[in-house]
C-alpha cells in the first residue's frame, strides 16, 4: 500500500512539471547551427570538378558532366548528379571540398521513404531542396 501511495504522488508531483518532449510532427525541432542534413545542390555554380564523388567515403555520390556546347566557353557542363542517401552518412567532406560552393547542407534531415529506391535523389530533386539551407562561410 506505501508503495502504490508513493508512486501515485510521485505522478501527481510530475503532472505540474514543464514538458520538456516536442510535439515533432506538429512543431519542428530546434536543431543547432552546425546541424548537418540533407545536401542542396546548385547546378549553375557546378564545374564538374569531380572533388565531391572522390572525397566521398561512401561512394554514393555520382556526378557525369560533357563538354560545353559552346566552343567558345572553356570547362564542362554537367550532365547528371545523383546521391544515394541509402549510404550517404552526412559527413560533409563534400561540401568542404567544393571549389565553387555548389554543394551547401541543409537542416532538412527528413528523409523517411518506404522503398530504398526512393533513396536515390538526382540534381532536380537536389536542386529544390530549399529547406533550412545553413550559410556556409568558408576563409
Amino acid at each position: 500500500m506505501f508503495g502504490l501511495m508513493k508512486g501515485l504522488g510521485y505522478t501527481i508531483k510530475n503532472l505540474t512539471r514543464e514538458k520538456v518532449t516536442y510535439d515533432y510532427p506538429n512543431k519542428p525541432i530546434p536543431l543547432p547551427d552546425r546541424f548537418r542534413g540533407i545536401q542542396k545542390f546548385n547546378p549553375e555554380k557546378c564545374i564538374v570538378c569531380n572533388q565531391c564523388a572522390n572525397i566521398c567515403p561512401t561512394g554514393c555520390i555520382q556526378l557525369t558532366g560533357k563538354k560545353h556546347p559552346d566552343p567558345e566557353k572553356k570547362g564542362k557542363v554537367i550532365d547528371t548528379y545523383n546521391i544515394n542517401f541509402e549510404i550517404c552518412i552526412l559527413c560533409d567532406l563534400c561540401t568542404e571540398v567544393c571549389p565553387t560552393e555548389a554543394i551547401v547542407m541543409s537542416n532538412n534531415f527528413e528523409l523517411a521513404e518506404y522503398t530504398r529506391g526512393k533513396l536515390y535523389k538526382d540534381i532536380e530533386w537536389l536542386d529544390h531542396n530549399d529547406q533550412n539551407v545553413r550559410q556556409v562561410n568558408k576563409p
